[in-house]
């Protein structure tokens, strides 16, 4: 579709899990991206930018540093950056691995250094204050500040990873942000990318809802799932258009939008 005045367009991808981005999904997205002369007004990336390994306070398998992820992680957003529309919208959703590094947590980095080692406080803070960040925050009718919502299509990294997550956060999310009929939830975190498909209350009763899963750009078989099944796993990014700036409450669908496999 062709972006329209009080309409967006947008690229939605998920989990990079930098530095252990994948070289392949990664030269297939910026292939498919329109560059500068595009109409694309909206790019998402809907959390797990890093791996987060390195803030473990546990021995570690990998050898890299925090600073080789927010190195290589911004690489990779300046790289995507320069494949956009000057005036797209950046938008970065934080996952559980990337707040995994500025969480309170024992089993993580000494809290006492934690916000020195952000990487708001990095020499690739300039690249990351770029795009507009989103705090790793379930949403709830109290709390939408950890999603994206862009007219009936709303963005979240995604918390359960069950093989019916999908549809069951998808309407947590759909009630969370006003329960209002015709939306769409775009979400990662599993790593199974998922077509655009309607919610149901039973084998014969659909819902007034749509989910679809962005996958995954990083590695597809890391050495923690060596024993588990991945099968599922593939990289993908989610394009589609949404009107705007218009009434919460539609009468029928304002979108379109589908998942491209890379």
């Amino acid at each position: 579709m062709g972006s329209r005045v009080g309409s967006a367009k947008f690229a939605a991808v998920s989990c990079l899990h930098c530095p252990f981005q994948s070289p392949t999904a990664m030269s297939s997205l910026l292939a498919l991206l329109p560059g500068p002369g595009g109409d694309l007004t909206d790019f998402v990336i809907l959390g797990d930018l890093f791996e987060s390994s390195a803030a473990s306070v546990h021995a570690d398998e990998h050898d890299h540093t925090l600073e080789d992820e927010y190195e290589s992680a911004s690489v990779t957003l300046r790289t995507i950056r320069k494949h956009l529309p000057k005036k797209c919208r950046l938008h970065w959703l934080l996952g559980n691995h990337d707040d995994n590094i500025q969480t309170k947590d024992s089993r993580r980095t000494d809290w006492r250094t934690r916000s020195l080692m952000h990487w708001s406080q990095s020499a690739w803070a300039g690249e990351f204050n770029r795009w507009k960040q989103y705090p790793y925050v379930k949403p709830s009718i109290h709390n939408q500040a950890g999603c994206l919502q862009l007219g009936q299509v709303i963005f979240s990294h995604g918390f359960d990873a069950g093989q019916n997550s999908d549809e069951l956060e998808g309407l947590q999310l759909a009630y969370a942000c006003g329960g209002h009929a015709h939306r769409l939830m775009v979400r990662g975190h599993t790593h199974r990318p998922r077509a655009v498909s309607q919610c149901r209350r039973s084998a014969k009763v659909l819902l007034p809802y749509w989910t679809a899963n962005a996958g995954t750009l990083g590695p597809l078989q890391p050495q923690y799932m060596a024993r588990k099944d991945v099968s599922q796993w593939g990289a993908a990014v989610v394009i589609g258009e949404c009107k705007i700036n218009t009434p919460s409450r539609f009468a029928s669908r304002e979108w379109g939008a589908h998942v491209h496999l890379l």
